[in-house]
């Protein structure tokens, strides 16, 4: 399957706000950081799962920056606010369980890899880890988060 979207990569290849971007590329989520580690059997399909998870929560609680204009609200004041919807607030609060429960230290290479879509070698280098440090914290991270989600 291809999804295709653009990111912004910093001077040091670092996915970061497409504004402040040095440069952009185009990124097939399906063959996202994750699934590159399950077709190699580097990831169990529980932590897999996990990880789908915990991106489909961001996602709907749009954590994300956002990158276009906010049609939902009108200068003339009707129409939709800019509230957040019961879905956007439980994905928010799953979320946050998920990350809490993954607890210190596991939480900044899950949101690289997982939420911003980062290769391994980029969060390595930005948290400052040796080399293939990042597959083995990540997958204790998300273990812990399929405990958290109750997968078995």
């Amino acid at each position: 399957m291809r999804e295709l979207v653009e990111r912004g990569l910093d001077e040091h290849g670092v996915v970061c706000a497409t504004g402040a971007a040095r440069r952009r590329v185009t990124v097939n989520l399906g063959e996202s950081t994750l699934t590159w580690l399950a077709a190699r059997k580097l990831v169990t399909r529980r932590q897999v799962e996990a990880g789908e998870r915990l991106r489909a929560d961001y996602e709907r609680a749009q954590l994300a920056p956002s990158v276009t204009m906010n049609w939902t609200a009108r200068v003339d004041g009707g129409g939709a606010g800019g509230d957040p919807t019961t879905a956007h607030i439980a994905a928010k609060r799953r979320f946050d369980g998920a990350i809490a429960a993954a607890g210190p230290g596991l939480a900044d290479v899950l949101w690289r890899v997982i939420c911003a879509g980062e290769g391994l070698p980029a969060a390595e280098k930005a948290l400052g880890w040796p080399t293939r440090a990042g597959r083995v914290v990540l997958t204790i991270a998300l273990d812990r988060v399929a405990g958290h989600y109750g997968l078995h």
